[in-house]
């Protein structure tokens, strides 16, 4: 049995009873409500990397560095809008996936400046009945353990396991650092680098004695209903669960309408475990304003079925998505009870 209710968490101790008694909101997507600003290579690179050799512009984790102030705004907008739990701006923010721009040896740094903005927007907002948690944005990185990146050489890697570990490992130490509450492992299209990111965590918080709660988010890709390294979302879910997250789910890829028969396949197979779905604004349009398809009415309604037919522990949006459709999501998702997990799961089954 996989029981991460008997955890015992010295961070985000709260999440497992709030998730038994209502639907949880995570934020939205970060990258698209960057394009808001409409920032320039200049205010990428703020005055400290004037001078840096590669363009910056669309790094958007350095913007925790070059434009604090921006990123902070857009936390505090998807708290206003009733976020629960706001992600880190870390999606890119290990040595692997930062080497991309040269930016390397500046990960951890940036990991724990992250963190204390994403505390002290929580902080801000927090009320006793309402706290607010920090998660801890672990994202694939750019390179992948078990694909080749090329179609001539099957055998042939551009990362090993091993460097992933230590780049997440770095990663999660110095978002522990900054004060997260939990970690997020996300958008995972590779269940190799999953684990990688897993063992860093466990591996973290060994050597330091805390014990925060793990959410493990994987991205189906495709109508296949894989997620790219060829797992089927059920065979995924076997491959992560020794991990005892607190929750398993879905994100990114896939609108809500796509994405639905492999959130129930989840629901199903995923016995004690909260469940957590946060799936793109639809399928991309280039000439929206967000860049996707659906309006906050249209994915709030799309959630609000998912929540009805008992998917749920937690519920937010990921690319296209913005403190609107957090808003409307919260709204609709409020009228239901959260998907059954944990110690009362098993005893309405013994019940029953």
């Amino acid at each position: 049995m996989n029981d991460a209710s008997s955890i015992r968490y010295t961070r985000g101790a709260q999440l497992p009873d709030i998730l038994q008694q209502r639907i949880a909101i995570l934020d939205g997507a970060m990258g698209t409500m960057i394009q808001r600003y409409k920032l320039g290579e200049a205010d990428y690179r703020g005055e400290r990397f004037a001078e840096h050799h590669k363009d910056l512009k669309g790094n958007n984790d350095l913007l925790v560095l070059t434009k604090p102030e921006v990123i902070s705004e857009i936390h505090e907008q998807y708290l206003a809008a009733g976020a629960d739990i706001i992600e880190t701006n870390t999606f890119g923010t290990t040595t692997v996936a930062q080497e991309d721009y040269e930016l390397g040896e500046y990960a951890y740094e940036m990991n724990v400046a992250a963190a204390k903005l994403a505390r002290a927007a929580c902080d801000k907002y927090s009320t006793p009945d309402k706290p607010r948690f920090a998660a801890g944005a672990l994202g694939p990185t750019p390179r992948t353990a078990s694909i080749s990146p090329d179609v001539n050489d099957p055998g042939a890697r551009n990362v090993d396991f091993d460097t992933l570990r230590a780049a997440y490992y770095e990663q999660a130490k110095g978002l522990l650092e900054g004060g997260v509450d939990l970690f997020l492992v996300e958008t995972i299209f590779d269940t190799l680098n999953a684990k990688a990111a897993i063992f860093a965590l466990d591996e973290l918080m060994e050597d330091t004695g805390e014990r925060l709660p793990v959410i493990i988010s994987g991205t189906v890709t495709d109508a296949s209903g894989r997620i790219l390294s060829g797992q089927t979302v059920t065979a995924f879910w076997h491959s992560v669960r020794h991990a005892k997250p607190l929750a398993i789910g879905l994100n990114c890829a896939l609108g809500a309408t796509l994405m639905r028969p492999y959130i129930e396949e989840l629901a199903k197979v995923a016995g004690s475990t909260a469940i957590s779905c946060y799936p793109n604004a639809g399928l991309p349009n280039p000439m929206s304003d967000t860049g996707f398809d659906e309006t906050p009415d249209v994915t709030g309604r799309l959630m609000e079925e998912f929540a009805k037919s008992g998917f749920l522990n937690i519920a937010g949006g990921c690319c296209g998505t913005t403190p609107g459709h957090i808003a409307a999501i919260a709204a609709k998702v409020s009228a239901y009870k959260p998907r059954l997990s944990g110690q009362k799961f098993f005893s309405e089954l013994v019940e029953a």
